[in-house]
């Protein structure tokens, strides 16, 4: 089958009064498309896919597929199964589709998104960020977002998963917009008020596993290869035996949110659990067909990766043989930024030493980058020569390692206040983009756990026991919460009362004054690497990163210890402006005066704090 970016190919799609319906299974002796008072036979195309055409279904109606399977083939000789490209689940998992038109009003015709350097992202949690837990909660707190400077939002996963609330990484159906949030029309709206408002939509989404409850894709065909195998199980099958339909699937899926949604921008879960070692990865067909549209569309749009790999090809262009992902999440600095506050150093956290890896990767972006590593017991990574700034994104925090602590505990019960505004500024001073976890903003101290709400009782408790054993290495003892317990979801949710209450406010405001310096600030707001420099003090567990264009250039002094200290100022050093110093009486800190440079050029830094300092002397 041809992809065709300028409309969807599988599932069902309304044309000319007509509901076009496509599904693929290679093996099927027969598909019908069942409705609550009649069944419609398809007819079987090339490649293994299923076709009607039929005036029988209208907007708003239940539909499944009927599977006649070949006995040859083995499996349930007739079975009834929603569609796998079903774009609305309002029953759940395993119940029938509804039938969607993904037609809009849309009104952002004149949106213009930022480029990439000029991401400011906040991650959010659609279920618990507010208590609407929905794409309207969201809408509600658009304004918020704006006065603390974000440009762009990410959203963890919508597709379709079982019940109601989950952290989105087990769905089963990725083009079904999770019916607890509102389902599709509800996120459309959302993504035009958010574009009205100036504010980029980053999608999380899945294209590394399948969720385990309602996933009925072995019904339809080879979704699954037993040629790998992933932390989630079955790998997907991205190079096997017919696998072209597989790869169609998630390319369609893809042009889906960029086209019929407007997202800007898609964040892939793991990549580096994609596995494929076909001529052209999967990856590289995205950013294909995701240019394709970009140019028919005439706007742009972006493919983030997660990955744990430490190797550029993800991030290099085709040219160079690459992937082509835009840019990429970097674990690496958050461990390095977490171990230099004092924080443990167990697991992963083992092959960071502080202050000297987190200048390494302000300078090179990876820390192990040809370097052997212990906790992997293996030489890791490989230098990221010639990437921006703009293709990493950087964070103290975000939904994986608040919440895959035993606790949930986020940063604000696990250090001191000081500490947390500098490891904002130290986020916020990099040069990559920055991003936030929701709540970071004023020091939530509710926690954000795992939580799920399965049906099944065998999976409840294969996941409880799963939860204890995915982080044993971090924690000696001591129970996890249930993640089946509602009330491990409830506790999860923002406390959005204290935002403007004590030092909850003070955070805030510090947020904002540092946001707007990023933004603000020439020096800062340049993603180019080239201009970076970071030293390490690690006798003083203190750090300083230099910046700088060809008219000003930016000192951040970055005190980790529980003392204050004293560093020297570069000899080429003449006259200072501060620009932001945490430990300032107004941010909740000690200091009235703003600190002053001594005779011998040096200057005092208080005790778990950020200075940043900024000259026209170059």
């Amino acid at each position: 089958m041809e992809i065709n970016i300028q409309e969807r190919q599988i599932g069902l799609v309304f044309k000319n009064g007509q509901a076009e319906i496509r599904v693929w299974a290679p093996y099927a002796l027969a598909v019908s498309v069942i409705l609550p008072d009649s069944e419609i036979r398809m007819l079987k195309e090339d490649m293994g896919y299923w076709f009607v055409s039929t005036g029988e279904i209208s907007i708003g109606d239940d539909y499944q597929f009927r599977i006649e399977a070949d006995p040859k083939r083995g499996g349930t000789s007739l079975v009834d199964r929603p569609d796998p490209a079903s774009l609305f689940q309002p029953h759940g998992v395993s119940a029938a589709s509804r039938a969607v038109n993904l037609e809009y009003p849309w009104s952002d015709h004149h949106w213009s998104c930022p480029a990439l350097d000029q991401f400011i992202i906040y991650e959010l949690h659609t279920g618990t960020f507010t208590d609407l837990g929905n794409f309207d909660g969201i809408a509600e707190k658009l304004d918020h977002l704006i006065s603390l400077g974000i440009t762009a939002i990410e959203i963890m996963p919508v597709g379709q998963f079982s019940g109601d609330r989950n952290w989105g990484y087990d769905g089963v159906h990725p083009f079904a917009v999770q019916h607890s949030y509102g389902g599709p029309k509800a996120l459309q709206k959302l993504v035009d008020l958010c574009h009205s408002k100036g504010i980029a939509v980053i999608l999380d989404v899945v294209y590394n596993h399948f969720g385990p409850e309602g996933n009925h894709f072995e019904d339809f065909g080879p979704y699954f290869t037993d040629k790998y195998q992933t932390p989630w199980g079955k790998a997907i099958n991205f190079d096997d035996a017919e696998s072209d339909a597989v790869r169609a699937f998630f390319i369609e899926n893809c042009l889906m949110w960029f086209r019929d949604f407007h997202i800007d921008a898609l964040r892939l879960d793991a990549v580096h659990a994609i596995k494929d070692f076909g001529a052209v990865h999967l990856l590289s067909e995205l950013r294909h067909y995701t240019d394709q549209l970009s140019k028919a569309l005439n706007k742009p749009l972006f493919l983030i990766a997660e990955l744990d790999l430490n190797d550029p090809r993800y991030i290099s262009d085709g040219g160079s043989f690459g992937y082509g992902m835009h840019a990429q999440w970097i674990d690496e600095f958050h461990h390095a930024l977490r171990v230099s506050a004092g924080g443990e150093k167990d697991g992963y956290y083992a092959d960071f030493n502080g202050v000297e890896h987190l200048a390494k990767s302000y300078r090179d972006a990876y820390v192990y980058d040809g370097q052997y590593s212990a906790h992997r017991q293996k030489t890791f990574g490989r230098p990221a020569y010639g990437h921006a700034g703009s293709q990493f994104t950087v964070f103290s925090q975000n939904h994986d390692q608040v919440g895959n602590r035993m606790l949930g505990e986020r940063s604000s019960q696990l250090f001191s206040f000081e500490m947390i505004k500098l490891m904002a500024g130290a986020v916020f001073c990099s040069p990559f983009i920055p991003l936030i976890f929701m709540g970071e903003e004023w020091a939530e101290s509710n926690p954000f756990q795992f939580f799920t709400s399965h049906s099944d009782p065998d999976l409840i408790e294969a996941v409880r026991k799963g939860r204890k054993a995915e982080f044993a290495s971090f924690h000696a003892g001591g129970e996890a919460p249930d993640p089946q317990d509602l009330n491990t979801f409830r506790v999860s949710k923002p406390d959005w009362g204290k935002a403007n209450t004590g030092l909850h406010h003070t955070m805030l405001s510090f947020y904002r004054e540092l946001i707007s310096i990023r933004k603000n600030n020439p020096v800062l707001a340049d993603l180019d690497r080239r201009h970076v420099a970071a030293d390490a003090f690690p006798e003083q567990s203190c750090l300083l990163l230099t910046r700088w264009n060809y008219a000003e250039r930016v000192l951040c002094f970055l005190n980790f210890s529980k003392t204050n200290q004293e560093l020297q100022l570069p000899d080429w050093a003449v006259s200072w402006y501060t620009l932001l110093d945490s430990a300032m009486e107004k941010w909740g800190g000690e200091c009235t005066t703003v600190k002053t440079i001594s005779a011998n050029n040096t200057l005092r830094i208080s005790a778990e704090s950020i200075i940043i300092l900024t000259s026209n002397d170059v």
